[in-house]
């Protein structure tokens, strides 16, 4: 069956897949909804956006993709309100950034229009594939790739955009004990670490194995020139409380602007806590560790919203932090997420109803 919703042409599925799925248990990123959005770059600009049927994409093997590494995503979210109403949260922001990284990459720009009336395209047509349990929603991955073929080392003619959902449950990281890096990079001055590069993660992939052999489940980034500065928990940003002051580094080409990193700051603030966004460094931690200073560390993302760090290690060396019974964590994400899930008041105009 074939429609067109914003001009933008719907070939829905023959059979749908969602009466297979446990809505109760669901976990991260692993069940796909039935359609998702694909568009395409050739002859020097974006083609018309489409709604299909979710598929295997097939790619000749000189697609640059494989050789090059051309891509470059984002993540969103989703959210049910008890009445129904679909909400996306900032979602400007995603295709800016998305923007951005494409830029870096050498990918062709792509049009407002393109990004967000597809994606409401594809969420009017997969709209109950969006959970209604609390703390669930629908994960959406926005994605550019090189798809024009060819070994030679240049950027490629033809690109895909495509965007994917994916009905997930609240995000459970457990008890996260996190390894300070001191020889390994994330990302380097003049680099891509700013963008969301798919190269960015699979870079960190084996430093983070050798973590998680010696036992922590993640690892906190270092400057790559001194590895003196604390940059980003995993594939998260990073805010550190001590006392009762909120910290989290500045921007750069090594630090990726997250969205949920910006709206923490604003809101903090707005709650009267104390923000400092500048460097720290690793020896201010760990002294701050060692007199009691340091309160909390969690990483800040898309998938998690929060994620607090129980523990940390540093040059052979393992330091707990407090168990509090009121934390910043806990506090900045239920605001966050009540936000999102129209449960309070959106004075920063933050909510996007689909």
């Amino acid at each position: 069956m074939n429609s067109i919703i914003n001009d933008i042409e719907i070939i829905k599925t023959k059979t749908s897949k969602i009466n297979e799925v446990d809505f109760d248990n669901l976990k991260f990123g692993s069940v796909f909804s039935d359609h998702m959005l694909e568009c395409n770059f050739k002859d020097g600009k974006w083609q018309a956006p489409k709604v299909l049927p979710y598929q295997p994409i097939v790619l000749d093997p000189s697609a640059k993709i494989f050789h090059y590494g051309q891509s470059i995503f984002e993540g969103m979210k989703a959210y049910k309100d008890v009445d129904e109403n679909v909400w996306l949260f900032r979602p400007l922001d995603n295709f800016k950034r998305l923007n951005i990284s494409a830029k870096r990459l050498a990918i062709p720009e792509l049009p407002e229009n393109y990004f967000m009336d597809g994606l409401k395209a594809l969420l009017e047509v997969d709209q109950e594939w969006i959970p209604k349990k609390d703390g669930s929603s629908l994960y959406i991955r926005p994605f550019v790739f090189a798809s024009g073929n060819g070994f030679h080392a240049s950027p490629a003619d033809e690109y895909k955009f495509i965007i994917c959902t994916a009905p997930s449950g609240a995000y459970f990281a457990g008890e996260v004990r996190v390894l300070i890096e001191e020889k390994y990079s994330r990302s380097a001055n003049g680099g891509v670490g700013f963008a969301k590069a798919g190269g960015n993660y699979a870079g960190q992939f084996y430093p983070t194995q050798l973590a998680i052999d010696k036992g922590y489940q993640q690892v906190i980034w270092t400057d790559d020139n001194t590895h003196e500065y604390i940059e980003e928990a995993g594939a998260m940003n990073i805010f550190i409380r001590i006392n009762d002051t909120l910290i989290t580094g500045p921007t750069s080409d090594r630090i990726l602007d997250g969205i949920t990193r910006k709206s923490i700051i604003e809101l903090a603030k707005k709650e009267g806590i104390n923000v400092e966004v500048r460097k720290i460094t690793v020896s201010e931690v760990v002294e701050a560790a060692k007199n009691g200073s340091l309160k909390e560390m969690f990483g800040a993302g898309t998938a998690a919203v929060i994620s607090p760090i129980a523990g940390f290690g540093y040059k052979d060396a393992d330091y707990e932090l407090p168990k509090l019974d009121e934390t910043y964590a806990s506090f900045l994400k239920k605001r966050i997420t009540d936000i999102q899930t129209n449960k309070a008041e959106d004075i920063f105009g933050w909510r996007y109803q689909v």
